[in-house]
């Protein structure tokens, strides 16, 4: 190779960028779980002084890896992250409301212990919140390395900024997709290979919104296609796997696909 190709990849911008490795940040991220679920890596305190202690370690590692993008953000980085772990008592109850609808909700989970320790729809859900919160704190880059962490290890794709209220419940999750303008409401259940998505890509939609609102005591089975920023699920409704929605639906409907499906017997007819 050239010289000249060695002198591009050396002098492009983002190549003194010193955010620390996505590996690093969804690290970061695990131990937050583990501090606030420590049945979730089997991890034991001693203490709430030895709480308290690793609290501070994770907000020290936090500042440490937004500070490298502080100049980009412009924002006060110790004040940041001291406001990220000043909310996580409110992230800890929220993600209770989670495990309480996957642990009622699901006939095959024997204890909220399970849910913890090896739904992974829980595990996506962990990675949104506090992904979601800390882009609600104005943290570029962060927040998407996270849940893109997530998807490559659930399969669930949530967007850090989908608004999704408590109660929510993905049962399975792989192929779930939550675009960046989704609004979702409380007690919300999404199964497998659901996609709440957009009508259009085109980069000059970008802020506006593109994605569903799917309102309270929704639920939305396999397959489903749910399109459009226009689009609204009304409360309580049920939407039938399969099914692809690009209008607005009223509340307490049922939306269902019906296939024609011929079952022939091969045995009688050979």
């Amino acid at each position: 190779m050239e010289d000249q190709f060695y002198n591009y990849l050396f002098d492009k911008p983002n190549r003194k960028v010193s955010i620390p490795s996505n590996e690093i940040i969804s690290e970061w991220a695990r131990n937050v779980v583990h501090f606030l679920f420590p049945e979730s890596s089997g991890k034991i305190f001693s203490s709430p002084t030895e709480l308290k202690e690793y609290a501070s370690k994770l907000e020290q590692d936090l500042y440490e890896i937004i500070s490298k993008s502080c100049e980009l953000q412009h924002t006060d980085c110790k004040q940041t992250s001291a406001q990220f772990f000043n909310n996580l008592p409110e992230l800890y109850r929220v993600l209770n409301t989670d495990i309480t609808a996957i642990y009622e909700g699901d006939p095959a989970a024997v204890s909220k212990f399970e849910v913890v320790r090896s739904y992974p729809g829980f595990y996506a859900i962990c990675f949104y919140r506090i992904a979601h919160l800390l882009f609600d704190l104005g943290i570029p880059i962060i927040p998407r390395i996270l849940t893109e962490h997530a998807h490559s290890r659930t399969g669930v794709d949530i967007h850090p900024a989908a608004q999704i209220g408590e109660y929510f419940y993905i049962d399975h999750g792989t192929g779930i997709v939550i675009g960046e303008t989704a609004i979702i409401g409380q007690y919300v259940k999404l199964y497998q290979g659901v996609t709440l998505g957009a009508l259009s890509v085109r980069k000059v939609l970008a802020g506006v919104k593109r994605h569903p609102t799917v309102e309270d005591r929704v639920v939305i089975y396999s397959g489903a296609t749910i399109l459009g920023g226009e689009t609204t699920i009304g409360h309580d409704s049920i939407i039938g796997g399969n099914v692809w929605l690009t209008e607005s639906i009223e509340p307490f409907s049922t939306a269902y696909h019906s296939p024609i499906i011929n079952i022939r017997n091969t045995k009688q007819t050979s």
